[in-house]
This record gives structure tokens, C-alpha cells and sequence, in this order.
């Protein structure tokens, strides 16, 4: 017990002396960065988490319930919670040993900010980092990928002058300007707003699709097929795996150990505007949305459904930069200026970060599937299988279960439990969500590229509608008939 008190000191000991410096502001305008711009509370992590966790997904859990069929739907999306809530709580753990460890020996992290792979290799070794490294990486550079995309999917339905290709090279351009912000630290006001604009936009899909109603024949036929079913699931997987910035949002806090529950919490909290609004539109549109993997697009255009995609779009930009943030960590520190004090240097040395990003999202704009192919390949092993693995290691010997700074709760059985539940999640993971999760969305993904076709220049967009023209006065030959496109959102292979 003398041991667990020292190591507890030793981890909240330099936090609280940051938390003194920056909780003592001498003038207005630091008492103003505190306020917006500079958080480490456990409110702020609770905000990172909920607003990182549900972003440009909430548009497409209710083309999920039409693969999955309602009830699969609402069990799949509490089942994937929990077992987020774990692996992340696995991973807060792993890091606050890390840190102990390396803190004992007098390690000083207050211009360096720990990640993921880092806590493996210090814990494991050096062929646990590089699978953590490629993994995590992979898997951030297409969360960052999908939110580009989703922000032209939105933009297209208030403007849509412009085809989505061209919108995304317009929000790739703005989304860049994430290489501004320094660390998690900074993302305080943008956690709280961003939660508050999702919120809205849950609401606003829950209220009017009750407004309007079934839609006249309305069909709820799902599951139908294997291929659907196993996308639907796999979309949700990728729901509730936001937390492969979990280090970094810890690392961000005063007093990381108190991250323990956050998670879950966040979670709890999302799926009250997840469970409501993916009911309501599957319950008013049926099957229609197979055909349409953006919720929005079956809603009448109004100034609230309008006010909806404003925020979204200002949310993904925000979750751009969550996803995109330990891009540029690893990426600083490959180079060598991570520790660089001067923002602007280091902001010049981010930007080539974005540009395979950007890249592509114009290769592969299939907002929906792109989801499912990312949660399936690289979500299950990055936050599910690999934290689950790595905390059976890193305890395998019972030296260190007894010297543990976090031991596993009483109510799971503690390292009976623990160890149970994580062979559990690394067996259901790598069957359901990585065997037949990624047969499913690898087949549906390319089954886009084969109708759509890779750079599509404006996927699932209606077909433009020309107006006919008159017959020719002399030749009496009539318009032929509009070249036909391929049906939208079609996945049935």
C-alpha cells in the first residue's frame, strides 16, 4: 500500500504543478486562454471523449439499422459500447503504468506528449510499437480521410453548385489549419461546442423524421443479406472505437488517473442521441436508406435541416483535428521537432501530414462504406484487440499483477475477470469484427468502386435532369434519352 501512495504522487506530482501555474493567470488574457483555450480537467476530457466519439456517423447509423433491422441495430450499438468502455478503460491503464514506470526514473514529459505506441514499447517492447504504430496510424490518417469526405457529403446538400470532389479540395484546404493548434490541451472550447452541435443535429434528425412521418409503403426489411448485415455491425464497431486518441486526451489532463470512467460515461451520453435518432429515420424511411447512406439526404430542405449541416460541418472540422493531432505528434517526432518551441515551425513541419489525407479522400469519397472498411480492417485490432492483448502481457506474471498501479475492478473479478473479458473481446473482435466484418465491407467497398469507380467526381448525387429538348424542325428527330447513371448507393453485390 506504501508503494501505491508513492507512485500516486509521482504521477499527479508534475500535473499539479502545471495545473498552479496555468489555474494562476496574472492578466486578462491568460485568464482568457484558460478559459477557452487551455484545459486539463476531467470535464474537458468528458468533453473530448463524447465529441470525438460521435461525429459524421450519426448520419449513417440509420443506413446501418436498414442492413441490421432495428433490434440488431439498438443491441449492437449497446454491446460495441460497453466493450469500447473497457478496452478504453485497458488503455488508460496501460498508460498511467507506463508513465509511473518511466517516471521513477525520473522521465520529464512536460514538452512531450506520450502516444500509444510508446506506451507499448515501453511496456512490451519494440515489435508491440511498430504493430501499434502502423495500426494506429492507418487508422487516424482514414478517420481523418472519412471527415473530409463527410464534409462535402454535407455541404452538397445546402449548395450544390459545386460538385463534392470540388468541395472537398475547398475543406481540405480549411481543414489544414488544424496544424495550428498545439496539442489536446487546446481543444477545450472547440470539445464543448462540438457536443453541443451534435446534439442538436441527433435531435433535429429524432424530431423530424417523427414530423414527417413514414414515408407511403414504407418497408423495414432488414436484415435481408449476410453482406449488409455484417457492414451494418461493422459501422457500428467504428461507432464506439473513437478512442484511439485516448492517450493523447489523458496525456492532455492534470490528473490522468482519474480518466478510469470517462469513457463510459461519454458513452452513455452518446447513445442517448444515437439510440433516438437512428431509430426514428430507419422507423420513417425504411429502406430507402439502403440506397442513401447520409441521413440527411432523404430530409426536406429547411432552415433547421440547413442549421444542421452548418454545425456538422463545423464538428467534423473539429474532429478532423482530433484525429488528425497525433498525425502531427508522430510526424514531429520522426523529424525531430516535437519539442520545438516555436508553434510556427512546427506548424510548416505538419502540413505535408495532410496532404495523403486529402489525396485520399478524392480517391475514395464512399461516405457509409469507407466506414465499415476502416472499422473492420483497422478499428478492431487498433482499440479493441491490441489493447485487449497488450494488458494480458504486460500482467502475465503475477510480480506484476501485485505491483500494478491500477488493479482491475471487484466487480469484473478483478484478474480472473479481466483476463475472461479481454479473450472474450480479442476472440468476438477478430471473428465477428475482423473475420466477417471485413469479408462484408471489403466486398461492399468494392462493389463502389466497381459501380462508381475510384475519383468519382460527385458520388450518390442524384443524376442531373435535363430539360428536353423540342424536336428538330426539319429532321423531326426527337432527344435521346439521358445517359444513365449508376444507382446510387447501390450495395448489393
Amino acid at each position: 500500500m506504501a508503494s501505491d501512495k508513492v507512485v500516486e504522487t509521482v504521477i499527479v506530482g508534475n500535473y499539479v504543478e502545471m495545473e498552479t501555474e496555468q489555474g494562476k493567470p496574472k492578466s486578462v488574457k491568460s485568464k482568457m486562454s484558460s478559459l477557452f483555450w487551455h484545459g486539463g480537467s476531467v470535464y474537458d476530457a468528458w468533453f473530448s471523449c463524447a465529441s470525438n466519439q460521435v461525429a459524421q456517423v450519426l448520419l449513417t447509423l440509420p443506413y446501418s439499422f436498414s442492413q441490421l433491422g432495428l433490434l440488431s441495430g439498438i443491441l449492437f450499438q449497446l454491446f460495441y459500447g460497453l466493450l469500447g468502455s473497457w478496452t478504453a478503460y485497458l488503455i488508460s491503464a496501460l498508460y498511467v503504468e507506463y508513465r509511473t514506470r518511466k517516471e521513477r526514473e525520473k522521465a520529464d514529459f512536460r514538452n512531450h506528449v506520450i502516444q500509444w505506441f510508446e506506451v507499448l514499447d515501453g511496456l512490451l517492447g519494440k515489435h508491440w510499437r511498430n504493430v501499434g504504430l502502423a495500426f494506429n496510424c492507418t487508422f487516424l490518417l482514414f478517420g481523418s480521410v472519412i471527415q473530409l469526405i463527410a464534409c462535402a457529403s454535407n455541404i452538397y446538400y445546402i449548395n450544390d453548385n459545386l460538385d463534392k470532389r470540388t468541395w472537398t479540395y475547398i475543406f481540405g484546404a480549411c481543414c489544414a489549419t488544424t496544424v495550428f493548434v498545439p496539442s489536446f490541451h487546446n481543444y477545450r472550447i472547440w470539445s464543448f461546442l462540438g457536443l453541443l452541435m451534435t446534439t442538436y443535429t441527433a435531435w433535429y434528425l429524432t424530431i423530424a423524421s417523427l414530423l414527417h412521418g413514414q414515408v407511403e409503403g414504407v418497408k423495414h426489411s432488414g436484415p435481408t443479406k449476410m453482406v449488409l448485415y455484417f457492414t451494418g455491425a461493422t459501422n457500428i464497431l467504428y461507432t464506439f472505437g473513437g478512442h484511439a486518441v485516448t492517450v493523447e486526451i489523458m496525456h492532455a489532463m492534470w490528473k490522468p488517473q482519474k480518466f478510469k470512467a470517462i469513457y463510459l460515461l461519454a458513452t452513455l451520453y452518446v447513445l442517448t442521441l444515437t439510440l433516438p435518432s437512428a431509430t426514428a429515420v430507419y422507423w420513417a424511411f425504411g429502406d430507402m436508406l439502403l440506397n442513401h447512406a447520409n441521413a440527411f439526404s432523404l430530409l426536406p430542405r429547411s432552415p433547421f435541416r440547413d442549421m444542421a449541416v452548418v454545425l456538422m460541418l463545423i464538428h467534423q472540422f473539429i474532429t478532423f483535428g482530433f484525429a488528425c493531432t497525433p498525425l502531427y505528434f508522430v510526424w514531429e517526432k520522426a523529424i525531430g521537432l516535437h519539442e520545438c518551441k516555436s508553434m510556427c515551425k512546427r506548424a510548416a513541419a505538419r502540413l505535408p501530414v495532410v496532404v495523403p489525407i486529402w489525396f485520399l479522400a478524392i480517391i475514395f469519397p464512399f461516405f457509409g462504406p469507407i466506414n465499415s472498411t476502416v472499422g473492420s480492417l483497422l478499428v478492431s485490432f487498433t482499440v479493441y484487440i491490441i489493447p485487449a492483448l497488450a494488458h494480458i502481457f504486460t500482467f502475465r506474471s503475477s510480480a506484476a499483477r501485485e505491483n500494478a498501479v491500477d488493479q482491475p475492478p471487484k466487480f469484473v473479478g478483478r484478474w480472473v475477470g479481466a483476463y475472461a473479458i479481454n479473450m472474450f473481446v480479442v476472440g468476438w473482435v477478430l471473428v465477428v469484427g475482423f473475420g466477417f466484418g471485413g469479408w462484408a465491407s471489403l466486398t461492399n467497398f468494392i462493389h463502389q468502386i466497381d459501380t462508381f469507380g475510384l475519383f468519382t467526381k460527385c458520388y450518390q448525387c442524384p443524376p442531373p435532369t435535363l430539360p428536353p429538348l423540342s424536336p428538330h424542325p426539319l429532321l423531326n428527330v426527337t432527344a435521346s434519352a439521358p445517359l444513365q447513371h449508376p444507382r446510387h448507393g447501390l450495395h448489393n453485390p
